[in-house]
């Protein structure tokens, strides 16, 4: 008797971290597998990633999946592909790398943006992709390329990002899906790609680069037997390939399940804040900045904001309390300082600091686009002390979410959330109080594999769509609401003003900052 096919494989192919995680139709999680990821930066603004050394992670990781699950070859169903969004993953004559990746964190096309962001046709691009230029996106470094470096898009035959490098390999097929197609060179309301937008970033002459869109609800494709002897798995097996990891994470943490005016919030390294809307409903900004990324969901979109930095001032906060604390004999480990911070939240006063949360050295991209930004902390006298800082931090956090969905519209009527600060009381206490909205924790632990394994369950009949999958897989994950404090509302309110005045105030001297760093050689 043959084993019963029980398990999808969602792969989330993030900056840092390859994750293969194995679930079971119903969308519990069996087992997990993961590889460290390694990308390198330089002073230039350049950061890269190998693409032979992220297929072997990522093969490595499927790997060691199956010394986690018994007799896991014969029992996958289907194995389905997310992976961090944006950059541009060139590749040549006989699927060969091209030369390193340029990932999302690379900033060298600043100058090529803040040209074409000036054009006659921005416009007209933003308000068919729904998603504001910036050096992130493939749109932009290619059009880079061919400004500085054309010699690299002469000898690429398809340009592809992260997922679709791993599809690639493991199926044989060069292909991108619709969400990362439309917002880089496409109308989010066709899924296709767009003329106006190819022009507008000045690639024409490189429309072919461009692969075919695949759905991967709706179509996969079979393993290889290269890719099978690569992973352990068996040659055949349906791969689907997913949509991009900030709409994957978001569906597997409750962006979407019915709900009127439902938000996902990712608090992580980065942080992301999105809305589920139709398509006729998005709300384009007067700024021209944020994303609107297709779900796997007919005529639904996200709309996207997202920080360049999110707990990553919490780690430089606390990274200085523990270099002081070292330095007086006192080493205490990361995970200790960050069980202190409930009690120096509790020991400080809400809204009496304000903390711009621009601590990225590649600046910020949401709700506005500016290299240039940093963070800084404004109202500090000599009655201030560390816990005080703290709060202005994660108070920072909170007023970054603010900004960014305001920038789409109105407020949410419920925030859910993701991400490893989601377990911070602090923070939710905190976020549910500046947005003013009921907060609620998805209890899924890998959402953006969860996500990208749905599409795999809705494509191999599994589901009958992705709605269904919705009701069975995400909804009854999601915790109890947990309401803003009714006195914190008022003070938040407050603090946002000084918040959004002091950012738009600040402008100028960060460009000049960057100016002078730039002449003295150094872009930090």
């Amino acid at each position: 008797m043959s084993e019963p096919r029980d398990l999808i494989i969602g792969v989330d192919a993030g900056t840092s971290v390859i994750k293969a995680i194995a679930f079971d139709l119903a969308g519990s999680q069996i087992a997990s597998s993961a590889v460290r990821n390694s990308y390198r930066q330089r002073a230039d603004g350049a950061a890269v990633q190998s693409l032979d050394q992220t297929w072997k992670d990522c093969a490595a990781a499927l790997l060691g999946l199956s010394e986690r699950v018994d007799r896991l070859a014969a029992r996958v169903a289907a194995v389905a592909l997310t992976g961090q969004g944006d950059g541009t993953w060139l590749v040549g004559a006989e699927d060969r790398p091209v030369d390193d990746a340029w990932l999302w964190l690379d900033a060298r096309a600043a100058p090529t943006v803040a040209r074409l962001s000036q054009g006659g046709a921005e416009r007209a691009r933003f308000e068919a992709t729904g998603t504001g230029l910036n050096t992130c996106q493939q749109g932009a470094q290619m059009a880079h390329m061919q400004a500085t470096c054309p010699e690299l898009l002469d000898r690429a035959e398809v340009a592809l990002h992260c997922k679709d490098w791993l599809y690639l390999n493991l199926t044989g097929i060069r292909a991108t899906d619709p969400s990362e197609a439309s917002f880089t060179f496409g109308d989010f309301r066709t899924r296709r790609y767009s003329d106006t937008v190819i022009a507008a970033l000045g690639l024409g002459l490189r429309r072919g680069l461009l692969p075919q869109i695949l759905d991967g609800s709706q179509v996969t494709h079979p393993l290889t037997e290269a890719a099978a002897r690569a992973t352990g798995l068996r040659a055949g097996t349906p791969v689907t390939l997913g949509y991009v990891d900030m709409v994957m994470t978001a569906l597997g943490a409750g962006v979407h399940t019915g709900a009127a005016g439902a938000a996902c919030s990712t608090v992580g390294s980065t942080g992301v804040h999105m809305r589920a809307v139709r398509s006729d409903r998005v709300h384009l900004n007067a700024e021209g900045t944020g994303y609107v990324i297709c779900l796997p969901v007919p005529d639904l979109v996200t709309q996207v904001q997202t920080n360049m930095a999110a707990t990553l001032n919490i780690d430089w906060a606390l990274d200085l309390a523990g270099d002081l604390l070292a330095e007086a004999g006192c080493p205490a480990s990361h995970a200790d300082l960050v069980a202190r911070m409930d009690g120096w939240m509790d020991r400080s006063t809400p809204g009496a600091l304000v903390y711009h949360p621009y601590i990225a050295e590649a600046g910020e991209r949401g709700p506005f686009v500016d290299a240039a930004a940093r963070a800084s902390l404004i109202g500090l006298s000599a009655g201030h002390r560390f816990p005080d800082v703290i709060r202005a931090v994660v108070e920072g956090l909170g007023m970054a979410a603010r900004d960014c969905y305001a920038a789409m519209g109105a407020m949410p009527q419920e925030l859910r959330l993701t991400g490893g600060a989601a377990r911070s009381a602090a923070l939710r206490r905190v976020l549910a109080a500046a947005l003013d909205t009921p907060v609620r924790i998805s209890a899924r632990e890998e959402a953006g594999a969860a996500g990208c394994a749905m599409m795999a369950a809705v494509a191999i009949g599994a589901y009958t769509d992705m709605e269904a999958c919705i009701a069975e897989w995400t909804t009854p994950l999601l915790g109890a609401p947990e309401a803003p404090d009714a006195a914190l509302v008022p003070v938040y309110d407050g603090l946002f003003t000084s918040y959004r005045a002091a950012r738009e105030a600040l402008a100028p001297v960060w460009s000049e900052m960057f100016a002078r760093r730039a002449a003295q050689g150094d872009r930090s």
